[in-house]
């Protein structure tokens, strides 16, 4: 299905929601090959409206694989899992949710095309909730308080109402969101739908051709021979002489010609099209972007101050549910399904009493990560009790299982690539933080390399800071001048 098609299904979808007609909806949402996360968020909604919860899940599943970023989806998925009363799964993904706020006090997805705020206060409110169902009342009396902290609006009192619940260990309602608010498509390609006369009607001009009786589109005009040739500029510095943007919002492409960003990336627009798309290049790639997710960065070389907004994170938090379940297929020998909840779910298949080694070698691989950078507990806060590792008795832990299933949790770390000797860098150009892991240096200052996160951002140390920064803003020394 192509782009066009999907704007068109999709604005449709939302129309019917707004009718109220819900099952049509859901049918052409279902109809659209290759859902966007946005759609996928939509589908799940539909379903959590329907009291299908296991569809919502798998939705939710969806729209967090296509973007993990997408916090409100998290939300959600939380909010089936506490209606499923898989309490602990629920306070997984609220707490997924808190953090992708990164310490901010709401998120407006106004932007983005869905009309809704998600207030950090209302995250604790229901992580809070989910504590008292698992009898932590004290856990859910400190969360709530958190809450207090995180309060925009005297419409919050429901925090209060909630203390007052907790210390007589009552429950309180839950913080919903209204399912029946749709991400909606972007009203600028929803407009380009319409068919357009991009030729329009005839026009005589008039022609250089002696005699010429054609009337219409002007023919062939005479060529100036040996004219002048100008010759072509190297990409770079198109790109420099073009207009430096940053993104806002992450785009996948859904043809060849289009261009792959996320948030925080510096492109430079070529050319800006009358269809709002625009022409850009970066890392030496050039494509097509919506002009819409980018705004104007002002940058000079010799500019002291560089605003880049980066979105980073060391360390990410992920649940691993080991089940024995029907509706997965089950094995005909003695082995178990593993089910690893990983910002969505996937299934390996382990033997019955398998090692720690196989285990985590199994884990391992489905993440992409090596085995040292996984790290297992009984726990969702990983302690020197809970945590299982190469000495653990293995034999205790399967004899946890219940049913076929027994349920894990894992921390996971990011691996960085450790320079083998020290190296050092120079500033080409002033760096300024605009998050408290960045670090701030100026043009011409040495920096002393300590890590390579990959092969955009780098961790350094410079002026007795630590920190990380754009990889293009510096440049090797070479040793026989260290």
């Amino acid at each position: 299905m192509s782009f066009v098609d999907t704007l068109r299904h999709w604005d449709e979808a939302v129309t019917c929601v707004n009718r109220q007609d819900f099952s049509k909806a859901l049918e052409i949402f279902l109809a659209i090959q290759e859902p966007n996360s946005k759609i996928f968020f939509d589908i799940g909604c539909l379903h959590l409206l329907n009291q299908d919860f296991d569809a919502a899940e798998k939705a939710f599943d969806c729209s967090i694989r296509k973007d993990e970023h997408l916090a409100i989806a998290f939300f959600q998925r939380g909010i089936t899992f506490y209606k499923k009363k898989r309490y602990e799964e629920s306070l997984a993904d609220f707490q997924k949710t808190f953090k992708t706020l990164r310490g901010n006090q709401l998120i407006d997805y106004k932007a983005l095309g869905l009309r809704y705020i998600l207030y950090a206060c209302d995250v604790l409110h229901n992580m809070a909730l989910v504590e008292a169902q698992l009898g932590r009342w004290e856990k859910a009396q400190e969360y709530l308080m958190k809450a207090l902290d995180y309060k925009t609006e005297a419409r919050f009192n429901i925090i209060d109402k909630a203390l007052q619940s907790i210390l007589k260990q009552k429950l309180f309602k839950l913080v919903e969101f209204q399912s029946k608010e749709m991400f909606k498509p972007n009203k600028h390609y929803v407009a380009e739908l319409e068919k357009k006369d991009y030729l329009g009607k005839a026009k005589v001009v008039a022609s250089v051709v002696p005699q010429d009786e054609f009337s219409g589109f002007a023919p062939l005009q005479p060529q100036v021979e040996d004219g002048p040739t100008c010759p072509k500029e190297p990409v770079v510095l198109r790109a420099l002489e073009g207009d430096p943007h940053t993104v806002l919002f992450e785009f996948i492409p859904e043809t060849s010609d289009e261009l792959a960003v996320v948030p925080g990336n510096i492109v430079f627009v070529l050319q800006k099209g009358a269809d709002n798309w625009a022409y850009v290049v970066f890392n030496e790639r050039k494509g097509l972007v919506p002009y819409n997710y980018l705004e104007r960065l002002e940058i000079s070389l010799a500019s002291n101050k560089n605003k880049v907004s980066i979105y980073f994170s060391l360390f990410s938090i992920v649940g691993v549910i080991i089940n024995y379940s029907g509706n997965e297929k089950q094995s005909t020998d003695n082995s178990c399904i593993v089910k690893v909840h990983f910002n969505f779910n996937f299934v390996v298949s382990v033997p019955s009493g398998s090692p720690y080694t196989m285990l985590i070698e199994k884990i391992s691989r489905k993440l992409n990560l090596p085995s040292s950078a996984v790290t297992l507990s009984l726990t969702s806060e990983a302690s020197e009790q809970s945590v299982i590792s190469a000495n653990t008795e293995m034999e205790k832990l399967w004899s946890r299982a219940s049913s076929g299933r027994v349920t894990l949790w894992c921390n996971t770390k990011e691996v960085r690539e450790q320079p083998s000797i020290e190296v050092h860098l120079v500033a080409l150009h002033s760096y300024e933080s605009s998050n408290p892991e960045d670090l701030s240096f100026q043009q011409g200052d040495k920096i002393k390399l300590l890590s390579k996160i990959n092969q955009d951002w780098l961790e350094g140390q410079c002026n007795g800071n630590t920190g990380i920064f754009p990889a293009s803003f510096v440049e090797e020394v070479p040793a026989n001048s260290q």
